[in-house]
């Protein structure tokens, strides 16, 4: 009788650890993940990279992404079961006034992913934030997954199109008729982070970064603990 009553114990506690609900949640049921990557023109600035020196923004945020595919499929595959994680993603770059799928949105896809970050050398044009996130939304809402998150790296205002802060209310209101729900987290990349004040005051995650240590840092943070794990944000308290 004690060791029954030990085991429920130890069952009981590890259900309440902290995050284990929405681990075993994402092991069960998985994750739809939208990636935007700024590919306008301004993203040949340079910036502080590791060595010291400095590198065009496009070079850093390569080695970004290809580092985030690496946590994603650690994440996907490293199970206490041995059975991946169900995780479906997709990457969409800028492409005249809106946005195209440079990775085809499906199963996830680590070598594809860090191909392209290994490749991509042209960033060119204008930046239009609202209607990539509005491409990118939409087709995660289509997803049969309940984890969606759409993650936008940029390092610059919208200049064409809707702002994204016009964008997400019409996702959220698709997302709560599809009986579902929808993150965005935004990484400002070399801006500053309060230009996305709007999208934050609508439920959006907003961090900055203004190097190559920043930036990787920072995605790791939103990766791992925000879209992985769905660490909610605390609660502001009240002072009576």
């Amino acid at each position: 009788m004690k060791l029954m009553t030990s085991l429920a114990i130890l069952t009981a506690l590890a259900a309440l650890a902290p995050g284990s609900d929405r681990v075993r949640a994402a092991d069960e049921q998985g994750v739809a993940l939208a990636i935007i990557y700024d590919t306008s023109g301004s993203m040949r600035e340079a910036v502080p990279d590791n060595t010291g020196g400095k590198s065009p923004k496009f070079v850093i945020a390569n080695r970004a992404l290809a580092a985030i595919a690496k946590q994603i499929q650690a994440f996907a595959t490293n199970t206490a079961t041995g059975a991946p994680r169900r995780i479906d993603a997709g990457l969409w770059v800028f492409e005249k006034n809106g946005a195209r799928q440079a990775v085809k949105f499906g199963p996830f896809d680590e070598a594809a992913l860090e191909d392209w970050a290994r490749d991509f050398s042209t960033p060119s044009g204008s930046t239009p934030l609202g209607n990539a996130l509005n491409a990118a939304g939409r087709t995660v809402l289509k997803s049969p997954l309940p984890h969606k998150h759409v993650l936008v790296i940029t390092d610059g205002i919208n200049t064409i199109g809707p702002q994204p802060a016009a964008v997400m209310p019409r996702l959220k209101q698709q997302a709560e008729q599809n009986q579902t729900s929808l993150s965005v987290h935004f990484v400002a990349f070399d801006v500053d982070a309060k230009v996305f004040d709007p999208v934050k005051q609508l439920g959006a995650t907003v961090v900055g970064a203004s190097d190559e240590k920043q930036l990787s840092s920072q995605l790791e943070f939103i990766v791992q603990r925000k879209i992985l794990l769905e660490e909610e944000e605390p609660k502001p308290n009240h002072v009576k």
